[in-house]
């Protein structure tokens, strides 16, 4: 299935785009090349990326199972329904 695309937040000009699959809800955001040094975590309905001194959140608003990653610079954040 397409994925639908819906820009979700514009922070300092970093987008974070929204995508629905029939299961699913993913979100994706490019953070950049020093994201190798980045962790991402989960608490509640709040995805938390640190790196360095800098730290960014937002919150899921679907409810489900999520799971985060960092793969080359891409924060990837899967909510299963």
């Amino acid at each position: 299935m397409t994925p639908t695309l819906q820009q979700f937040d514009d922070r300092d000009g970093d987008a974070l785009s929204r995508y629905e699959y029939d299961a699913s809800v993913v979100y994706a955001a490019d953070i950049g090349s020093d994201a190798d040094e980045a962790t991402v975590d989960i608490v509640d309905d709040t995805v938390m990326i640190v790196s360095g001194d800098e730290q960014a959140d937002f919150e899921i608003p679907e409810s489900g199972t999520a799971e985060a990653t960092i793969n080359n610079g891409v924060l990837t954040v899967e909510v299963t329904q």
